[in-house]
């Protein structure tokens, strides 16, 4: 069996939400730590352009999107399960809605001149400038877009306040009484505002929130150990990809396999992938590449968020 190997950088907050589901699984994982900003040229080889962080490695299959990689943890071990039985259309909803909207206003608070100058000001400002005109592009031509910083100060109560009132009333101690995707999802927004002084109040001043906060970091991160990029690259090229999924589903729109496509995310990081499609499913996507370095690869990617364009 294939090693789980994680592309991803240690202040990533997505990166955060995969290793706590790493954590909650119990799994062994390889870390490869990419680089923040692009270039990123060992990713590049295994996504074909995807460039978002993190990203999930299993032999010659990658894995775009923590939606998608959390279904992939799933059928790596089932249990405690991500998407627990009965729940799973909530739990799903619910990230997708957080990874969205919430970590949306995240972001315009993390990004407040205030706390940038907390997080960054250390940096040389070269440094600091390559940085913000990444994310810059990163978030140019999707349709996420930059929330007003005053919007999203006068949201952030109402999201915390409704939150807290639902933890003090549930008899669970996670979101949907049992832990699942949804925890770890609105965790990882909640970890990158405890990152400064600045904005670490919007979680501690919510004493339900910070502890169930705390109960979701107990998870912990699984157990990792480092491999380097070429390594990751190597196994990639010496591995076959796993057999594809077998699915009764038509696509609406068309798309069957040994189409020539782009697959692209819609709402930021939206560089093209493109290959041939082996796989479309109601979930999954699943094109075929193959790399001068990395050899023949399978890029999957969740349907949802993601568009897909004949070549």
């Amino acid at each position: 069996m294939s090693e789980l190997i994680l592309h991803q950088y240690e202040q990533s907050p997505f990166a955060k939400k995969a290793r706590l589901m790493l954590g909650f699984k119990q799994l062994s994982w390889r870390s490869v730590e990419i680089p923040r900003i692009m270039p990123k040229p060992d990713l590049m080889p295994l996504t074909g352009g995807y460039r978002k962080t993190p990203v999930l490695q299993v032999g010659a299959d990658i894995y775009c999107d923590t939606a998608l990689i959390a279904r992939r943890l799933e059928a790596e071990k089932s249990g405690p399960a991500l998407f627990p039985e009965g729940q799973e259309f909530n739990v799903a909803s619910f990230a997708l809605w957080v990874d969205s909207v919430i970590f949306q206003h995240t972001v315009t608070l993390v990004f407040q001149p205030e706390s940038i100058a907390v997080r960054m000001g250390q940096l040389p400002p070269a440094v600091q400038q390559a940085f913000l005109a990444d994310r810059a592009k990163l978030f140019s031509g999707g349709s996420s877009t930059r929330l007003p910083l005053e919007q999203a100060r006068s949201n952030w109560p109402v999201l915390m306040g409704r939150l807290q009132q639902q933890l003090e009333r549930s008899e669970g101690d996670f979101l949907f009484g049992e832990p699942s995707v949804a925890d770890f999802s609105l965790a990882h927004c909640c970890w990158f505002l405890k990152g400064t002084p600045v904005t670490a109040p919007l979680v501690d001043d919510y004493p339900e929130v910070a502890a169930w906060f705390g109960r979701v970091l107990g998870f912990g991160e699984g157990a990792s150990s480092p491999l380097s990029a070429a390594e990751a690259v190597d196994i990639a090229r010496n591995a076959t990809p796993a057999a594809l999924p077998v699915e009764d589903f038509v696509d609406p729109n068309g798309f069957a396999p040994g189409q020539k496509v782009a697959v692209a995310a819609t709402d930021y990081g939206v560089d093209p992938v493109e290959g041939e499609l082996v796989f479309v499913g109601r979930e999954e996507i699943i094109l075929r590449r193959q790399d001068e370095r990395a050899g023949v690869v399978h890029v999957h990617f969740p349907r949802l968020g993601f568009r897909i364009e004949a070549r």
